[in-house]
């Protein structure tokens, strides 16, 4: 079954919920009853929102810039790509050979990934503007076809750009380890168990990914307790 989602060019605007506050928490109640683990992240976990990302080409280009460093350095070089690029779109980053790109805080790498999806992004090879029109399972084929695009990033962004409400990104380390939580088991399990323990979510395995998270999140910071609810 295909996410439920709203269209991206709705969720560029961050005030803008691919879940409303009431379908949310509903949901949340509905896998609460499905799964007596989610029953009880459900009970530990206080009301949250989605979490909300731009959608598009700077929606992917951005995950890819962030993957394997810091907030505060992605930030910083975010910021640069945006002083140096000025609107961050396919065109501009083509515009500039893989030397400047460094010069702005880019790996070689993520440089030759970033213009690689503008490429594709310009020539039809994909189109991340109109993604939203493809089922799940087409939007993820499509987003991995792009080199430096895995699997996992590719679910974090229908989950996060788009807001479908079905996509589990099964290989999220913290993803597994609050599975094992609600589990009550002694490993976390691997993408393979995890993606075989989301089964039953269907069809809100996203909602149940954003629940995951926020008690995994709220744990880690001291806000919640990992145990059974008083």
């Amino acid at each position: 079954m295909a996410g439920r989602y709203r269209s991206t060019a709705a969720l560029v605007d961050k005030d803008v919920m691919p879940i409303t506050p009431d379908e949310l928490a509903a949901a949340r109640e509905t896998l609460a009853r499905l799964d007596p683990a989610l029953a009880r992240a459900h009970a530990l976990t206080p009301p949250f929102e989605w979490r909300v990302r731009q959608a598009g080409f700077v929606g992917l280009f951005r995950m890819i810039v962030e993957q394997q460093v810091s907030v505060a350095s992605a930030a910083s070089v975010w910021a640069r790509l945006q002083a140096g690029l000025g609107d961050i779109t396919p065109a501009n980053l083509l515009a500039h050979d893989l030397d400047s790109l460094r010069g702005m805080g880019l790996s070689r790498q993520k440089a030759t990934y970033g213009q690689g999806m503008a490429r594709a992004q310009m020539d039809g090879t994909i189109d991340l503007e109109h993604l939203a029109t493809l089922d799940d399972a087409s939007a993820i084929e499509a987003l991995v076809a792009l080199k430096g695009v895995g699997l996992w990033t590719a679910e974090a962004y229908l989950l996060l750009c788009e807001g479908r409400t079905d996509v589990f990104p099964g290989g999220d380390v913290a993803l597994q380890e609050a599975i094992k939580w609600a589990d009550g088991t002694e490993t976390r399990p691997d993408t393979k168990g995890a993606y075989a323990r989301a089964e039953v979510w269907r069809p809100w395995r996203g909602v149940a990914t954003h629940l995951l998270w926020a008690w995994y999140t709220g744990v880690k910071k001291g806000e919640i307790a990992p145990g059974d609810p008083a």
